[in-house]
């Protein structure tokens, strides 16, 4: 089943969402959350897009991105911060392959309603995780740049500018809310026969193995997305080879 091509934002804003592949956490040390928003810096010196909010979770990472052209492509723009900075950190713990989840999730901003929305719901991604009391007590997202004196990294004058003054501004990120931008969901964990279930409600297992390459490849990749399940179990359940549904989920 081939993959959809992501739909355009007429606005050019997008909210981003980057997980660690195989629930990896993607920030071992501080440095490394630090690293991060330099290569964030680096990618917007190179292709000058704006970026109006980050959150650097353990195992995933949230970016609220405006494209600067109608031809700039936000997928380009999330490559170029995410290569370096995995080269990096597989270099600083002795790792090699991929760092992310190879298919990113983002969802199209088209009105300014949903904008503040998904504001706040990044910058309340901590406080709901339980890892601060307050906001602004998180060091690894932008509330502070808007709290605080800015920095050169996030735009903070067009969120800033829907409210009389920062205290309004800081009101609406704290209000309780039932948010749900691109809502994270934890892997699920299935039982070989649980998963040998969900998958032959869509694929017939046993015919895997007698589909052309290309054909067995492409729904290889869409039951490891749909499913998250890890490599090996893959292999156990569907009776391919761990090889090869390695070297699918690395194209």
């Amino acid at each position: 089943m081939p993959r959809t091509a992501r739909e355009k934002s007429q606005t050019g804003i997008y909210h981003v969402m980057l997980r660690g592949i195989d629930k990896r956490d993607l920030f071992l040390k501080d440095s490394e959350y630090q690293k991060f928003i330099d290569y964030i810096q680096k990618a917007k010196d190179k292709c000058e897009f704006t970026i109006y909010a980050y959150c650097l979770m353990t195992n995933h990472i949230h970016l609220l991105i405006k494209t600067q052209t109608e031809t700039q492509d936000v997928g380009d723009i999330v490559r170029r911060i995410t290569v370096g900075y995995a080269q990096y950190h597989n270099f600083q713990n002795g790792r090699t392959g991929h760092l992310f989840q190879n298919r990113f999730r983002s969802e199209i901003i088209d009105n300014d309603a949903y904008f503040l929305e998904v504001l706040r719901y990044i910058h309340q991604n901590p406080l709901k995780a339980g890892m601060v009391k307050n906001i602004e007590d998180y060091q690894w997202s932008s509330i502070n740049a808007y709290l605080g004196t800015g920095n050169i990294l996030v735009e903070t004058r067009f969120a800033l500018g829907f409210f009389k003054d920062t205290k309004d501004f800081e009101a609406f990120m704290k209000q309780l809310n039932n948010d749900q931008c691109l809502e994270y969901h934890l892997k699920t964990r299935y039982t070989d026969d649980d998963l040998k279930e969900f998958v032959s409600s869509f694929v017939n297992i046993s015919t895997l193995n007698e589909l052309d390459i290309g054909s067995r490849n492409e729904l290889l990749a869409t039951i490891k997305e749909v499913t998250t399940s890890s490599n090996r179990q893959l292999s156990r359940v569907l009776n391919i080879g761990r090889g090869i549904i390695e070297k699918v989920h690395q194209k």
